[in-house]
């Protein structure tokens, strides 16, 4: 199939700083069907719909429905809570999904989380939401069997995660890195390389909880530098000059700046269901440092 990804392959369209943004997420195990809106899903209970729609308005709460690969598990659901921007995962058992509209939704936003037991982590979680998008299932289940194949305990199937026009799409929780244009084969190498600490610069995508102007600035002085290990980059600071956004990073103890541009890219159907061309952002990253 050609579908949108294949399209972004074709026209050679940069998939870094291209990370869905937003840092808490709830995960909820649900061996499908899904439909293609996951808060519209009449698998969940009618009552927490509306509660899930009221925390992704009011508190940004992302919810994402998952699966093991081809194979469903009865009884008690998985449920996780993650907060990129802070780190944590936690995760419990719930024998019913109308519960969780009893949760207090405010610990998504702190540091501690939600009281739930902490979970090791990290999650894997491989977009294989066909009724979204074709390309999230045609291009993402053979991400999820291969990944699978080596790390059953890590790996889930996904809803909806962002940037269909880059399947195969894998996010790992809680630091929310996205990674994109994944294959059999390329799929269980970049988790290799996270789990032993290091990104791969081909596929990363970003991290969802900075914004995509800093996602950019990132993406250029890793790619500079050969900055690769997880936590190689720390963001320090953030302003702007004018149209410049003034992105100020610690990398190996030096500190850079990078002045970043937004732009607008020629306009495409992003998606296989787009019917009008739109003009996706693009970035200028110019790199000063160290200072």
């Amino acid at each position: 199939m050609i579908g949108c990804s294949g399209e972004s392959r074709a026209r050679d369209e940069p998939q870094w700083a291209t990370a869905s943004t937003g840092q808490a997420f709830l995960l909820i195990e649900d061996a499908g069907p899904w439909g293609p809106a996951v808060l519209h899903s009449h698998r969940l209970p009618e009552s927490l719909r509306d509660t899930l729609a009221r925390w992704r308005r009011d508190l940004g709460v992302r919810t994402l429905l998952i699966r093991r690969p081809g194979r469903a598990i009865p009884g008690p659901r998985r449920v996780f809570a993650a907060n990129a921007r802070h780190g944590w995962l936690q995760s419990r058992f719930v024998d019913d999904l109308a519960g969780l509209a009893d949760l207090d939704p405010s610990g998504f936003r702190e540091r501690d989380g939600i009281g739930w037991p902490s979970h090791p982590g990290p999650v894997l979680l491989v977009c294989t939401h066909g009724r979204h998008d074709p390309c999230c299932a045609t291009r993402g289940r053979p991400v999820a069997a291969a990944i699978a194949e080596r790390y059953p305990e890590l790996l889930w199937e996904a809803s909806h995660l962002g940037g269909d026009r880059f399947a195969g799409n894998l996010v790992v929780l809680p630091r929310g890195d996205y990674f994109g244009r994944l294959d059999a084969d390329s799929g269980p190498r970049v988790v290799d390389a996270y789990l032993a600490g290091a990104l791969d610069l081909t596929h990363h995508r970003g991290r969802s909880s900075r914004s995509w102007v800093v996602q950019a600035a990132e993406a250029q002085v890793r790619w500079q530098l050969g900055a690769t290990g997880l936590d190689d980059v720390v963001v320090t600071g953030l302003g702007r000059d004018g149209p410049i956004r003034r992105v100020r990073l610690l990398v190996h103890g030096q500190e850079w700046v990078a002045d970043v541009r937004v732009i607008r890219q020629s306009p495409a159907l992003l998606t296989c269901e787009s019917v009008k061309p739109q003009s996706a952002p693009g970035y200028q990253v110019t790199l000063v440092g160290p200072e």
